[in-house]
């Protein structure tokens, strides 16, 4: 489908290829297949069906007519680490060894991607493909010096590594983050990615991660959004999963004045095992979309969603997902589940579980429910003594606390749960 190009999305298109690194990492065939594609689709409207709730052209028409990319120098990162993790760090899209710990785990590879092999460089693109969503090819055309990691094969991490992707501008600024993470055979990590927002500008960061997950490989992971009123962004993640793998990921979004998050995991590999767990939380008149895909491809996998949202005031929730299981792909157990709380007549949450399914012998399942807070479990905490506010507050420490407690590892799920009560 072929979108409407404003003068706008030009200018900003223009903008980002300004200040890229253009280290030389993306081939030359996939660079002019991206820019082919940014020229054929445009930058995506409410006419697009995927992004019908989530206009972010008129959003950049709108909200970045003067970028000028003042970016903010960062120095010291010490507040936002997390103890008993290996800390890296992301600043502005560009990969910063200075900020980020001296790697001192065996099996732990990380590199920028201007200093990658070629066989690390070959990697790149192989799972986000740039014909199938703009941003993939607006990010592969114009993305900045992101990095490498690696764990090599048999090792199995005792220590989480914390990435700190921090972006910040005095002005409006465009940010294009990228990285390729790569798990060898029968090799186990656990990986934090969370995404913070300085300065005084507004940022649209274009965010873009590539996950290889190998024979009998596993990675627990989280991904925490909390980036205020002057974050805009859109984030991809790409996984493709091989025999017997396991992927196990929590995307917990508690701000963002856009957020929109694409979640896409191919099960390439027999007995491979998906899991997706959402919670996000919306205010004042916030956007905050969520996209699965669940690809069965292979036999005998398995995969499971759960998202739960919170929306008050006149904020927007979305969740849309898929669950798409091939023809060969017999013996599929997939479930998905969608559960939404609206705290104001003027919030809105638009629920679409889908499934498509070519292979006959599978059980597959989808749900969704949305209601208010419960009234009668409000009336007996009230009768029980505890107010109304503190009532409420309580039945939504509940009613999120299922997703929270999912989270690894225990200093992680701590600082979240601060956030979270601490807005609610």
């Amino acid at each position: 489908m072929k979108l409407e190009k404003s003068q706008t999305a030009q200018h900003i298109i223009e903008k980002i290829s300004a200040t890229a690194s253009k280290v030389g990492f993306i081939s030359d065939t996939v660079l002019s297949n991206a820019l082919l594609q940014i020229e054929n689709v445009g930058i995506p409207n409410n006419k697009h069906e995927d992004y019908k709730y989530c206009n972010i052209d008129s959003i950049l028409k709108k909200e970045f007519k003067n970028i000028e990319q003042n970016f903010i120098n960062v120095t010291a990162i010490n507040e936002y680490k997390i103890k008993d993790t290996i800390t890296l760090v992301v600043v502005n899209g560009n990969y910063s060894e200075a900020l980020s710990d001296k790697i001192i785990l065996k099996g732990l590879q990380v590199h920028s991607f201007a200093n990658i092999d070629s066989s690390a460089n070959k990697l790149i693109s192989t799972i986000a493909d740039v014909q199938k969503d703009v941003f993939i090819a607006m990010n592969t055309a114009f993305c900045s010096n992101g990095f490498y990691l690696k764990i090599q094969k048999g090792e199995k991490l005792k220590m989480p590594i914390h990435i700190i992707y921090i972006s910040g501008s005095e002005t409006e600024a465009l940010v294009n983050s990228r990285n390729f993470i790569e798990l060898e055979e029968q090799s186990e990590a656990t990986i934090i990615e969370e995404q913070i927002l300085i300065g005084q500008g507004k940022v649209f960061t274009n965010f873009l991660s590539e996950k290889f997950i190998a024979k009998n490989a596993k990675l627990n992971s989280t991904l925490f959004q909390n980036e205020g009123n002057l974050g805009y962004s859109v984030n991809t993640n790409q996984i493709k999963q091989e025999q017997d793998s396991q992927y196990h990921n929590h995307t917990i979004t508690l701000s963002g004045q856009l957020v929109r998050n694409n979640h896409n995991v191919l099960l390439a590999g027999q007995n491979s095992q998906a899991n997706l767990n959402g919670l996000f939380y919306s205010k004042e008149n916030q956007i905050i979309d969520n996209h699965t895909l669940m690809d069965h491809q292979a036999p005998h996998c398995e995969s499971n969603e759960l998202y739960k949202g919170i929306i008050k005031d006149k904020s927007t929730g979305v969740f849309n997902g898929k669950i798409f299981v091939r023809k060969d792909a017999q013996k599929t157990n997939a479930y998905q589940s969608s559960k939404n709380i609206l705290l104001s007549d003027d919030a809105s949450i638009y629920a679409k579980p889908q499934l498509e399914i070519y292979a006959n012998d599978v059980k597959c399942s989808h749900g969704t429910s949305t209601g208010k807070i419960d009234e009668k479990a409000l009336f007996y905490l009230n009768t029980r003594g505890i107010g109304k506010e503190s009532a409420k507050k309580l039945l939504l420490q509940s009613f999120a606390q299922e997703i929270i407690n999912k989270i690894e590892p225990e200093s992680l799920k701590e600082k979240i749960t601060l956030f979270f009560e601490k807005d609610l």
